[in-house]
């Protein structure tokens, strides 16, 4: 027992040494990507610099068109295509919904009371009172035909054809059922013998020619085709996918760094507008135009409108006199011409006088009434 443990021992040994020497030799990998290669290296910066060249104009250009589309489509676009559904709406659809609600709707209604009145109303008795008593006439002769042809069906027909299949059966199906067995049946399973024998000469004459075939063509064709697919073409192939990624990552980094460099171009363009238009239009409405609103404003507007509403209250004050003056004249003459109107007369109705409200000392009963 002692001698197998230091054999156990080093076997462990060996079989750790075997596991730790793949993560030893194995190559270090930075960030979990693949290692690139140097053609891709290579290609990458000049590829990168000509086209940022090439993309920084297109991007500008590109930007400029989204702010002119943005400008034209809140000033011009949407308030036209407003103004053209509203139009759209007022010449088109108005008029038709007018049409169907107070023409269409009514005639229809009009139309489907004529019809019920002119034609369910005459059908329904039509039904009722026509169709219905002859509906069950019929059905009545209906049935009594069907009860004759049930009886010459169970004790004519029903007869007549058991006795013709008896003599089909005996003179038409026992002879086919003995020429089948006897004749037909050994015949049949001769000619497939036969046909199986040629099917299996035919199929090994034509594998035979389909294995030549085949290795003619595989040599000929298919491993001439696999060398150049394997030396020429997947060299050649993977070259041109690296060109076409890094061109492919070129064009987006280009566009990017583009947009950084038209935004920065707007921004500069946007605060040289501000500081040459903007500014001096803001300080002129500030500093000028302001200041002589406000004087404008306390010198002749206030002045103005306070005259305006006490001239107004005077001239209400003046037309309300004129007013009671003229129905005040009215009512003068109107008294001289007539007289003084009639006041009317109150007439007994007998009904009740209202009592006032009961006391203590007071009752509305026959016998304790005051």
């Amino acid at each position: 027992m002692e001698l197998e443990k230091p054999a156990r021992e080093g076997s462990e040994a060996r079989v750790d040494l075997r596991k730790r020497v793949p993560e030893a030799t194995a190559p270090p990998v930075r960030g979990g990507a693949a290692p690139e290669g140097c053609l891709a290296v290579a290609i990458r910066i000049p590829v990168r610099i000509v086209v940022l060249v090439l993309v920084v104009p297109v991007r500008m250009v590109w930007d400029a068109l989204v702010v002119a589309g943005r400008f034209l489509n809140d000033v011009l676009f949407r308030p036209v295509g407003r103004a053209l559904l509203w139009l759209g709406r007022a010449v088109f659809v108005w008029p038709f919904v007018g049409l169907w609600r107070y023409v269409v709707v009514p005639v229809g209604k009009a139309l489907g009371w004529l019809g019920y009145v002119l034609v369910v109303v005459p059908m329904g008795w039509l039904y009722r009172y026509v169709l219905t008593p002859v509906g069950h006439a019929l059905a009545w002769a209906a049935k009594g035909v069907g009860a004759a042809l049930g009886w010459v069906y169970a004790y004519v027909l029903t007869p007549v054809g058991h006795a013709l299949i008896w003599l089909l059966r005996g003179l038409v199906v026992v002879p086919a059922l003995w020429l089948y067995t006897w004749v037909l049946a050994p015949v049949g399973r001769a000619i497939v013998w036969c046909g199986r024998g040629l099917v299996w000469l035919v199929s090994t004459i034509v594998t035979g020619i389909g294995t030549a075939l085949y290795w003619i063509a595989r040599i000929l064709l298919v491993l001439p085709v696999l060398a150049l697919w394997r030396w020429v073409l997947a060299p050649v192939g993977r070259v041109l996918a690296v060109i076409g990624r890094e061109v492919w990552d070129a064009l987006g980094h280009a566009w990017r760094v583009a947009g950084h460099i038209s935004l920065a171009v707007g921004r500069f363009l946007g605060t040289l507008l501000r500081w040459i238009f903007v500014e001096p239009v803001r300080w002129v409405y500030r500093s000028v135009l302001t200041p002589v609103g406000h004087v404008v404003r306390d010198t002749v507007l206030r002045p103005v409108a306070a005259a305006a509403r006490s001239v107004g209250s005077a001239t209400r004050q003046a037309l309300a006199s004129a007013r009671e003056s003229v129905r005040q004249a009215r009512a003068d003459f109107r008294r001289m011409l007539l007289g003084e109107p009639r006041r009317p007369r109150p007439v007994d109705r007998g009904e009740p006088s209202g009592r006032g409200t009961r006391t203590l000392g007071s009752s509305t009963t026959a016998l304790t009434k005051d």
